[in-house]
């Protein structure tokens, strides 16, 4: 789904919800964060920094991506390698890895995880580990694809409390308003490719009809 004029910024430590039924674009804007996707018209400014490709890398680093699926981000023998393998790739000394990855496990409860192999944790383990891994980065902003995704309501829970303690700014993408309204106190709302609402997010989910007819009843 192609952007049509979608201006919004997310300030430092903000949590915003990213609304919109599917095809809505979404998916599209939060490449454009990633840097994976240019825009026809306008910028894309990551703390101020428009993407340039001598810059990308860096940029990235600044925007992390937990996907929908945790196993499509955890391939590593150990969960200490996978959380690992970011800083890694950034350039963080071989000497320093370990510490980076640990800190990062325990930031999110997981240091005992460390010596696993993914495959065997549970739902909400993995999910851990994904966050982890991309904190390990210290993004300024940790994108979030439906978290809550094929978690139980004890996973759901652990999960919800875990991101309401970090410090980073949200942006959550997902269709569970319920979800929205706990972490949120922004929500943008996509449609047909354009921004059809952004506001506290309270006023914005108070209207049901109009969430019925933008398909998020």
């Amino acid at each position: 789904m192609a952007l049509d004029d979608v201006s919004m910024a997310i300030d430092a430590g903000e949590r915003v919800a990213l609304l919109g039924p599917n095809g809505a674009g979404k998916t599209t804007l939060v490449h454009h964060l990633l840097g994976l996707l240019e825009p026809a018209a306008g910028h894309v400014a990551i703390a101020g920094e428009p993407y340039t490709e001598e810059r990308a890398r860096e940029l990235r680093r600044r925007v992390g991506l937990v996907f929908q699926d945790a196993d499509d981000q955890l391939f590593m023998p150990t969960v200490l390698e996978d959380v690992a393998f970011g800083p890694a790739n950034l350039g963080v000394d071989a000497a320093e890895l370990e510490g980076v990855a640990r800190a990062a496990l325990a930031s999110v409860g997981a240091e005992h995880l460390a010596e696993k192999a993914p495959h065997h944790l549970s739902g909400g383990e993995r999910r851990r580990v994904a966050i982890a891994g991309v904190l390990a980065m210290e993004p300024e902003v940790l994108v979030l694809d439906e978290p809550t995704s094929g978690l139980d309501p004890a996973g759901r829970r652990e999960l919800v409390e875990l991101l309401d303690g970090l410090d980073e700014a949200l942006l959550l993408v997902t269709h569970d308003l319920d979800l929205a309204r706990r972490l949120c106190t922004r929500a943008v709302v996509l449609d047909g490719g354009r921004l059809v609402a952004d506001g506290p997010i309270d006023e914005v989910l108070a209207d049901e009809a109009w969430l019925a007819g933008v398909g998020l009843a």
